[in-house]
């Protein structure tokens, strides 16, 4: 199945792009998700721990499961002044 990608902020650098689409399998959840685009995007581990990760409009946990066509965002940690 495929999900759409989006980075905000820095990891635009880190990646080189804005957005991806990305072909996971069946039943696989956030953190997969995450890995499979580390591998991808070998910058985007630096940030592994403090990266937060929304579906839709939603902050979710790592162990959130996908669906077809759902809209991941991916941004780095909130920074403040």
């Amino acid at each position: 199945m495929q999900v759409r990608v989006t980075f905000y902020s820095y990891f635009k650098e880190l990646t080189g792009c804005g957005e991806t689409t990305e072909t996971i399998s069946a039943a696989a959840d956030l953190g997969a998700l995450h890995e499979q685009l580390m591998a991808r995007f070998p910058k985007l581990a630096t940030m592994r721990r403090s990266t937060l990760l929304a579906v839709g409009v939603d902050y979710q946990t790592r162990d959130y499961v996908l669906k077809e066509g759902d809209e991941v965002s991916l941004f780095p940690p909130v920074q403040g002044g």
